[in-house]
């Protein structure tokens, strides 16, 4: 369903002349409703699901899970998976690959919580600059850490992208003398560069996952070498010898693609996402660069917001005014629109 636009009524209040104090300028902080993430459950239950319909399904069979008890198959694979990540990569990836792979399931970032957030602190930002002169934020930017104005967001002071993406932009804005076409194209730049780190460790673990099938095949070749070596044994022996091959062949393709597979696919949602943030101060703060008001500046930063977190006009305007949102009604929420 569409969003609700918003009307020229409303686009006239936020029009309405601000206190020229400083300090007024970012309003008093409002309670922002906060909606923990569910990527977490969806995660954990989804490996569930997978091994469990696997497992489950072999059990109805009247199979033996011992069998699929293999060490060695097991070290065959992941240590050989190991190894080619090590050959392949430097330290900044596998470090890359680490974090993502704890951001998978950990809570996303680039909720409407933080979206409102980061739309208040630039409207206090912009303020500041409109009212005061682009030099007043000359020492915020310079020194973030040491900024009251970025003092009550430390997820933005936390995540250094966006810090540096902001502070290096605005600075610009603020020498002087920079075409808006060419600030744009630098930010652009930076983007690229940070999403092309950002799929730096999902193009590795995603070459591994690729890869686990035919280590699996390896296990199993050389489960079959064993094998052909005990051909003279009783036939329950080689009949086991030849399982724990196969399971190597199992492994591999199960480890492929119920589990490296969709982490990988997992952590490039999360590098969209965090692009899509991004993208999103990229627009706002371009517009301001061309002189539009802050609260039009903010508006515009607000629809390349994707819709899933998109806040809503009036939840823009009571976080940007300071007032504190309405509580719902009781006898049901309102529907999304």
């Amino acid at each position: 369903m569409r969003l609700p636009q918003p009307s020229a009524s409303d686009l006239l209040i936020l029009l309405e002349p601000l206190p020229i104090n400083t300090l007024a300028a970012l309003p008093p902080r409002c309670p922002i409703p906060f909606v923990r993430s569910v990527s977490r459950v969806f995660a954990i239950l989804g490996i569930l699901v997978v091994f469990g319909a696997v497992l489950g399904g072999y059990l109805m069979e009247k199979g033996n899970l011992m069998v699929l008890v293999q060490p060695a198959e097991l070290l065959i694979i992941g240590g050989a998976a190991l190894g080619t990540l090590l050959i392949a990569n430097p330290i900044h990836i596998l470090k890359g690959i680490g974090s993502g792979i704890r951001g998978v399931f950990g809570s996303s970032p680039f909720g409407k919580s933080r979206y409102l957030e980061t739309l208040r602190m630039m409207f206090g930002l912009l303020t500041k600059a409109r009212r005061e002169g682009n030099l007043a934020i000359e020492q915020d930017i310079e020194t973030p850490q040491e900024s009251k104005l970025f003092a009550e967001f430390p997820a933005f002071l936390k995540d250094h992208h966006t810090c540096d993406f902001v502070c290096d932009t605005m600075r610009m804005m603020i020498t002087g003398g920079v075409e808006a076409f060419d600030i744009d194209q630098m930010m652009e730049l930076d983007m690229e560069v940070q999403h092309h780190d950002a799929s730096q460790p999902i193009s590795a673990l995603t070459t591994v996952a690729d890869a686990l099938p035919g280590l699996g095949i390896v296990a199993a070749v050389l489960g079959v070498v064993i094998t052909m070596g005990a051909l003279g044994g009783p036939p329950a022996e080689i009949g086991h010898k030849v399982a724990a091959a196969l399971v190597g062949t199992f492994l591999g393709i199960l480890l492929c693609y119920g589990l490296i597979g969709p982490i990988g696919a997992k952590m490039s949602k999360v590098a969209d996402e965090e692009r899509c943030f991004t993208h999103m101060l990229r627009v706002l703060m371009l517009a301001a660069i061309k002189g539009s008001a802050p609260q039009i500046a903010i508006e515009i930063g607000r629809r390349a917001i994707p819709l899933n977190v998109r806040p809503s006009f009036a939840e823009v305007e009571q976080v940007c005014r300071g007032s504190a949102p309405a509580a719902p009604a009781e006898g049901g929420e309102g529907k999304a629109a």
